[in-house]
């Protein structure tokens, strides 16, 4: 097993890479890029602001030659909006944000860097992409950790009991509660919540916005473990209410397809208790559908959920600091982000692998891979 997850974790670079390198191509390809988004910023601005941004004009009146004028339409061409700027100033713009060098010189440099997790400087916030990420990450690793532990500690305990009660009323009526949450979106869930506990029409129990209070370094150590529940609270229930329906259904159809098997009957037959018979024997081979999951749903609510979770209740986390990133162009945040959710999830996937042979030792990766 050892020797598999090496294997894993040394498969993760050139995968890395791959994934690094379709999304450069793609989003260079991408209209309006930092340029153009700093043009449009600058566009209201006064020419003369911008000849002292560029460093003047000629001589004289006529400064502008026919290189210039060649110069000139090249970049107009080429960023849209820059139409009547000093080509100077639009050079200088392209070498601020490196835009002067190709974009496979651009790529390696890009490449060399992240081996050293230098994600570089955003080109919009002032600040490290490699801080920026660090400020984030606890918002969205929270909210995506909670919300999958409680996700699975609600579905698998409730899919059993509905395997184990098929057919009866608690399976009927929990079947009903079931669909009924998930064609509830999650967002509309969450707005539910606000207005019920956090002062909306009726009571302002829970907090709207932020991960912990402003006085949260001021606390004790308690309070503040129980201060950062209580801003986590709703926005972990908003992810849960869409997520364990699947989970559950899944958990149920798995313990019923196993339970239906020959080796549950001679157990049986063989006179184990229900309980023996379901936990000793059925538990371990139905849980293994379960647990390939794990990685998906964990990445899905760390990502895709969260984005709206976080814009509704002012979380500032990772996934909407690379929504807002991908829409200004800031591309070091934009691959810095994205490098981070892909690691992850290369990791939790390996995680999960692992995670099959402590449910069933029969399983041997090395074994299936010679």
């Amino acid at each position: 097993m050892l020797a598999y997850a090496v294997r894993r974790v040394l498969l993760m670079i050139p995968t890395l890479f791959g994934i690094l390198l379709v999304n450069f191509v793609i989003i260079q390809a991408a209209p309006g890029g930092p340029v153009e988004q700093m043009i449009a910023k600058i566009r209201g601005t006064a020419v003369n602001a911008t000849a002292r941004i560029s460093g003047g004009g000629g001589e004289d009146g006529q400064s502008h030659t026919f290189a210039d004028h060649n110069a000139s339409s090249q970049f107009e061409s080429k960023y849209r909006g820059a139409r009547g700027l000093d080509p100077e100033f639009i050079a200088k713009l392209e070498k601020m944000y490196g835009f002067d060098q190709p974009a496979s010189v651009r790529f390696g440099k890009m490449v060399k860097n992240y081996l050293t997790l230098d994600f570089g400087e955003s080109y919009f916030r002032d600040i490290s992409v490699t801080r920026l990420i660090a400020e984030k990450l606890p918002v969205s690793i929270s909210l995506g950790l909670w919300s999958t532990l409680l996700i699975y500690f609600i579905s698998i305990p409730l899919g059993i009991r509905k395997a184990v009660k098929d057919g009866s009323k608690f399976d009927l009526w929990t079947s009903g509660v079931i669909i009924a949450s998930y064609a509830i979106p999650s967002f509309l869930f969450a707005i539910f919540l606000i207005v019920l506990f956090a002062g909306g029409s009726f009571l302002q129990i829970f907090p709207l916005r932020g991960l912990v209070s402003d006085n949260w370094s001021t606390l004790s150590w308690s309070h503040k473990v129980a201060d950062y529940f209580w801003h986590m609270t709703l926005p972990v229930l908003a992810n849960v209410i869409s997520g364990f329906a699947s989970l559950t259904l899944l958990t149920k159809n798995s313990f019923i397809e196993e339970m239906n098997k020959q080796y549950v009957l001679t157990a049986r037959a063989k006179g184990l208790c229900e309980r023996r018979v379901l936990y000793g024997h059925v538990f371990r081979n139905a849980m293994l559908i379960v647990v390939s999951g794990l990685p998906g749903a964990f990445m899905h609510i760390f990502f895709t959920s969260s984005l709206l979770i976080e814009v509704i209740f002012s979380l500032d986390g990772l996934g909407l600091l690379g929504f807002e990133s991908a829409i200004a162009r800031d591309y070091p945040v934009v691959f810095g982000t994205l490098f981070i959710f892909t690691l992850v999830g290369l990791v939790v996937h390996l995680l999960g692998d692992l995670t099959y042979t402590l449910i069933d030792p029969r399983i041997d990766f090395e074994k299936r891979e010679g």
